[in-house]
């Protein structure tokens, strides 16, 4: 039966990989970057810009890994908070406010989405949440639950199989928290135990999320939450959190997954899932059933599709947080074709430092945060003169 499997996804996996998603030659997309685009007050500084993303008005926000991790210690457990930053900066790049400071559920920022209403949306791996301000910088809604207390030091879940991010895991950080991308904490539930519901990465029913990433919406506010590093999911819950359904779990077939670590939606409601450590992009439809998958494009870090009557889709092969490999970023028809690439690791202007999020509201002016750089670049493509 095993060998069967694997007769059968070496069949689908050349079926994809065939003209449409094996392009022998990517046109390079000129592009410009805006240099010293924000404009922080003295004595605040940005770090690890993990979200980056901005509403109707041009505004954009930056979650970030800046902030002072605050670790009570116990006997065998420690209690972390307070880690990741919300910025808030007017379409110049000017300052205009933080959001959060100091909020119970900041504590290992991943990603930032703003939705077509103007809420902002952040997504703390490390606090197990995604919480939903309003325009004016209110909660008005949280999913997910902070663990009350992090195992010291961090165990994995049983029977799980390793999950590294490109470039190796770094060590665990106070608390047994994440010290860099890739590493994580071991939360505990309410009466102690792992938090992980099952082995294969199915998770339980409902927002038990377990070091979630990023989130999306479809055209009627269904909300889709990748789910994410421990867990190996998709879950989908209505306008109002109300939980739907969840698929996925951990391996290598298609409908499986290795690290969820970026999620988008197209205008017909389906979902569009960098696969990372799989190295793919899986396409599903609304309720979840397999449509594609696009595995010519290397790890998708990070994932956006553009607004609009034609939509494109970006998808950044991004490099580790330890390596100078790959970098590039790809403009790609929703079929999976490649209209071009841009850019590669690097620490200059116009060079990548791990790109770990896109926002691409106008499809030829893109935002890029940067993981090891500790920066946000405004990129502005020249796609009519791409060679």
């Amino acid at each position: 039966m095993l060998r069967f499997s694997q007769i059968l996804f070496a069949g689908v996996a050349m079926l994809f990989a065939s003209p449409l998603f094996a392009q022998l030659s990517v046109p390079e997309i000129p592009y410009d970057s805006a240099p010293n685009l924000l404009k922080l007050p003295d004595n605040l500084y940005m770090g690890e810009a993990v979200g980056v993303a901005t509403n109707s008005k041009g505004h954009i926000y930056v979650f970030t890994r800046t902030g002072s991790s605050n670790v009570t210690t116990g006997t065998n457990r420690a209690f972390v908070r307070s880690s990741s930053r919300l910025f808030e900066f007017d379409q110049t790049g000017k300052y205009v406010r933080e959001m959060g400071q100091g909020l119970y559920g900041f504590i290992f920022a991943h990603s930032v989405r703003v939705d077509p209403q103007d809420n902002i949306w952040v997504i703390d791996e490390g606090s197990n949440m995604v919480i939903k301000f309003d325009p004016d910088g209110h909660v008005i809604m949280t999913m997910g639950r902070k663990p009350e207390a992090i195992r010291v030091p961090a165990a994995p879940p049983p029977m799980a199989a390793p999950f590294p991010a490109p470039g190796g895991n770094p060590p665990a950080g106070p608390g047994g928290g994440p010290a860099r991308e890739g590493a994580g904490p071991g939360p505990v539930r309410e009466g102690g135990g792992p938090a992980r519901e099952a082995p294969t990465g199915a998770g339980a029913p409902g927002d038990n999320f377990d070091r979630p990433t990023d989130v999306a919406w479809d055209a009627t506010g269904n909300i889709f939450v990748a789910d994410g590093y421990n867990n190996s999911r998709v879950a989908k819950f209505d306008r109002d959190g109300k939980y739907i359904k969840s698929w996925g779990s951990r391996g290598t077939l298609p409908s499986q997954f290795h690290t969820v670590h970026s999620i988008a939606t197209d205008a017909k409601g389906n979902v569009y899932v960098g696969d990372r450590e799989n190295r793919r992009i899986q396409v599903f439809d609304n309720d979840g059933n397999f449509k594609s998958m696009y595995i010519n494009v290397g790890a998708p870090w990070a994932v956006c599709i553009t607004p609009g009557q034609h939509q494109y889709l970006y998808s950044s092969n991004s490099n580790g947080t330890a390596d100078m490999e790959n970098g590039e970023i790809y403009k790609m028809e929703l079929d999976g074709k490649i209209l071009g690439k841009f850019g590669t690791a690097g620490k200059q202007l116009k060079e990548f430092g791990s790109v770990h999020e896109i926002d691409c509201r106008n499809q030829n002016e893109i935002y890029v945060g940067e993981l090891t750089n500790w920066r946000v670049q405004k990129l502005t493509l020249h796609l009519e003169q791409a060679k």
